[in-house]
């Protein structure tokens, strides 16, 4: 039985060819950063975020040995690469917006910003309620916090805290800035800048808890120069294609060894150093290591993108509620694990990996949809 889990595999790549065309020799997809598109790979690197969670749950190397069971583990440590994507399609789709739309900002909190704040306190409060219904013992002072938001309920919740801050500084660059150039470089210093406040800050339970905050941040100002030189990207890319792919491939090997050797060597976690300017130092080399890998991923993506026509009625579906099934799949990701949150055991710990999984898409699916539906409310009063 603990075989099947390698069933994960195929079933992940019919997902995603399912319906796929592959373009001939010297054809392209010229659609490949459509919406359309951007939102089906984006369905799929939800579903393989989910795996990268729970492969963290069942075999990741920190784990107690008796914990173990084997099956996941090329998703463990690749979870940042599939949150590079999403944010090099924001940036992206935020740029094509603004140049589209001359009156794009206006109204651009309420339509783009708020939508993701309400997610955070819908899924955030169903955290709190099941960690009661659980039995957790949770302070006055901890109460109050996670249900105003200052402190985050949901482990996952951090992306819809970091992305609103990544749109705010688009808005107010763009706002403040009428030439073009300074407003994208005023965009990337505020996203730099957070990674410089990410990396000269401790892990924590409360806010900038660890790398996973900031490591991918670059992303972000990356989709908007993507979009802005998209047509030189395109171009170069047709006339060295094979070696640019077969480069991108060897490139996430190396990187992905030497991002390995970095946070073995520096560390994010250097608390131990008494020197801040130290600290951040060992950080930014462990941040800059990690951009090297997941950009070369992004590369190889955008480079199938290109070749690669994907879309079904799966993936149409899960490009839908991305959002809601990232925030909300966590909940069973626990529930089901050998402990809740390692601060209480779990509801029923689903020894077999391959049955884990199952049942926490089965819940997060309609889960997502309820969720949605809570906040279908804000999106009627802020559409995108």
């Amino acid at each position: 039985m603990d075989k099947l889990v390698y069933l994960v595999y195929p079933l992940t790549a019919l997902l995603l060819l399912w319906g796929a065309k592959w373009s001939g020799r010297k054809a392209w997809n010229g659609e490949f950063l459509s919406l359309e598109q951007c939102k089906h790979w984006q369905g799929f690197f939800a579903v393989c975020i989910m795996l990268h969670h729970a492969s963290q749950k069942t075999c990741a190397p920190w784990l107690n040995k008796r914990w173990i069971i084997p099956g996941l583990e090329p998703f463990v440590l690749s979870g940042f690469w599939f949150v590079a994507f999403f944010l090099v399609c924001s940036g992206y789709g935020l740029y094509k917006s603004v140049k589209a739309k001359p009156d794009y900002l206006h109204g651009f909190v309420r339509r783009r910003v708020l939508p993701m704040v309400a997610a955070y306190y819908v899924t955030g409060w169903i955290f709190l309620a099941v960690r009661l219904f659980m039995g957790q013992k949770i302070s006055a002072l901890h109460m109050i916090l996670y249900i105003t938001g200052v402190g985050h309920a949901n482990p996952n919740a951090w992306y819809v805290m970091v992305v609103p801050l990544f749109y705010l500084a688009f808005y107010v660059s763009f706002r403040m800035f009428k030439r073009e150039g300074a407003a994208l470089a005023s965009t990337t210093a505020l996203v730099l800048l957070w990674v410089l406040i990410g990396c000269a800050t401790d892990h924590n339970d409360w806010y900038i808890c660890g790398e996973w905050w900031y490591n991918t941040a670059a992303f972000f100002p990356l989709g908007l120069f993507l979009a802005k030189y998209e047509q030189g990207f395109v171009r170069a890319a047709k006339r060295a294609y094979l070696p640019l792919l077969a480069l991108s491939i060897a490139a996430i090997w190396g990187l992905h060894a030497y991002s390995q050797f970095a946070q073995d060597y520096f560390g994010y976690y250097c608390e131990w150093n008494p020197h801040l300017h130290e600290r951040i130092f060992r950080r930014l080399m462990c941040v800059i290591a990690q951009v090297g890998v997941a950009g070369a991923f992004v590369l190889f993506i955008l480079l199938v993108m290109m070749k690669l026509r994907i879309g079904n009625r799966a993936l149409r579906f899960m490009g839908g509620i991305t959002l809601e099934f990232y925030l909300i799949h966590g909940l069973y990701v626990e529930l089901f694990g050998f402990d809740f949150m390692k601060i209480l055991p779990s509801v029923y710990y689903i020894r077999n990996v391959a049955l884990y999984v199952l049942v926490i898409a089965v819940l997060s699916v309609p889960s997502a949809l309820a969720v949605r539906w809570m906040l279908q409310p804000a999106h009627r009063r802020h559409p995108a």
